[in-house]
């Protein structure tokens, strides 16, 4: 079992700065691939960036290419996501999530084994 604690949302107003937390125990998490992903009020759970176990690539969703920053720390078994420029579109709850299976960087959330309880990111204006 891994659990996942997310921290670090919080309210900001558009165009500022927020890092997010995503500290993991029960389990290394450094042959997973690690994902993000954001739910807003009414929307399905959407894809946001993820970070892969090996060589530690990343993608992200075209909605915060260039804006957001994935990346990990293995000797302290965790995620970060940087999140610059930050829209009001970009309100939602994000949640932190481990591909035990990371053959293909997948983006889909069903192909996520583990998730965190979520923290709130809020922008305005």
């Amino acid at each position: 079992q891994v659990q996942l604690v997310e921290s670090g949302g919080g309210l900001v107003q558009a165009g500022g700065s927020l890092r997010l937390s995503c500290a993991a125990s029960g389990r290394t998490i450094d042959r997973f691939n690690m994902g993000w992903f954001r739910q807003a009020p009414g929307k399905e759970r959407e894809f946001v960036a993820v970070i892969r176990w090996k060589g530690g690539s990343t993608y992200y969703a075209d909605s915060v290419k260039g804006r957001f920053t994935i990346s990990r720390d293995n000797a302290k078994n965790a995620v970060y996501l940087q999140m610059n420029s930050l829209r009001l579109e970009d309100t939602a709850v994000y949640y932190c999530a481990a591909d035990t299976s990371p053959w293909v960087t997948s983006t889909a959330p069903h192909e996520y084994d583990y998730w965190g309880q979520g923290t709130q990111v809020t922008v305005s204006s």
